[in-house]
């Protein structure tokens, strides 16, 4: 009985609290039209088309507008150009606020539910606050700009290596040798009109030769030649088709080897000594053939077999460490001056 009593009184103060609080306002000082509704202030329903609100608008903005009012006797007593731009400022909110769709319907859900203020809120700065212009452009202009400063990177960098690979004597030699046997660089003296300068000459050779190095070298990594689908806006572009195929990929592996219990193809071993050494696939690609060959002759895609060679040449590697005069050098320098010491010397 007690708990009972209890019960209903709590309730009853419930109840009074409920009768005692100020009804929810459906106009909220800051938003909108303030304290005024919008259709109100223009003049027309809740249900006028857009054609009327703009009509109403158009009409009370001429009447309104700073620099069309004038006071006199057709203008309401006490009518003032401060008051008068007051009241075109307000017109204009309520057109701003009926002329839109989306905003017509946020402001007509804020008459019909007013408790849900903080939602209102929200509604109206998400709008006032949203960018202009649609995310998507932004998002694509920002991409393109990417793309086009990857190329003019990479293709930067990879001129830089042709450059340095065109003075190197070794790879000079061979591209000499190989354009001599090639019959371009004829040293003929040509009579007449078409006769060049030595300097003529010289450049058209330099030219050869740095057509050679390039069509001969390969050169992988940050310096390789600039590669189209490797850009940004190609791998956004093409990211459905590599997923697919990633995942295509994976469940054709777990099918073949996990479930059907096939046995491993060379390819498939290879894969396996690559993921064990964390390399990419263009660093892979660059080893030497005999010593992938090796690698398979070891066994190395079985972990076993793979951590035992780790082992291996992490031990000789100590050894050559240890043992090779540059590197006997290098511990020399790095013990008594470093990389980052600051000595004065005395005359």
């Amino acid at each position: 009985m007690a708990a009972a009593a209890q019960r209903e009184r709590l309730l009853s103060w419930l109840v009074a609290l409920a009768l005692c609080a100020a009804p929810a306002r459906a106009l909220i000082d800051g938003l909108y039209c303030g304290a005024d509704v919008c259709y109100d202030v223009l003049g027309v329903t809740r249900h006028a088309t857009k054609a009327e609100i703009a009509r109403a608008y158009r009409q009370l903005a001429r009447r309104f507008h700073p620099d069309r009012f004038r006071p006199g006797a057709a203008e309401p007593p006490g009518e003032t150009r401060r008051s008068a731009e007051e009241k075109f400022l307000l017109v204009a909110t309520a057109y701003e606020t009926l002329k839109d769709e989306d905003s017509r319907r946020d402001y007509d859900y804020m008459l019909d539910h007013p408790e849900e203020y903080y939602r209102h809120y929200y509604a109206y700065y998400r709008r006032r606050l949203a960018p202009k212009v649609d995310v998507r452009l932004v998002i694509l202009v920002t991409i393109c700009a990417i793309s086009a400063f990857q190329y003019y990177s990479w293709h930067s960098s990879y001129n830089e290596a042709i450059s340095y690979l065109v003075t190197v004597p070794r790879y000079r030699i061979q591209a000499t040798e190989i354009a001599r046997q090639q019959g371009l660089l004829s040293r003929g003296r040509e009579k007449g009109k078409n006769r060049r300068s030595k300097e003529e000459i010289r450049e058209q050779e330099e030219e050869v030769i740095r057509d050679i190095i390039k069509n001969k070298i390969d050169i992988k990594g940050g310096y390789q030649k600039p590669n189209v689908s490797d850009l940004l806006l190609c791998q956004v572009l093409l990211l459905p088709y590599h997923l697919s195929s990633y995942l295509a990929w994976n469940l054709s592996w777990i099918y073949r080897f996990t479930v059907c219990r096939q046995e491993y193809g060379d390819p498939e071993k290879l894969y396996i000594i690559r993921r064990y050494m964390k390399m990419s696939q263009s660093q892979f690609d660059s080893l030497d053939e005999k010593l992938r060959e090796s690698f398979l002759e070891k066994r190395l895609w079985i972990r076993e077999n793979y951590e035992v060679y780790k082992q291996e040449q992490e031990e000789e590697m100590k050894v050559k460490m240890a043992t090779d005069p540059r590197m006997k050098r290098y511990r020399r320098w790095m013990k008594n001056e470093g990389p980052g010491r600051l000595t004065f010397i005395d005359d």
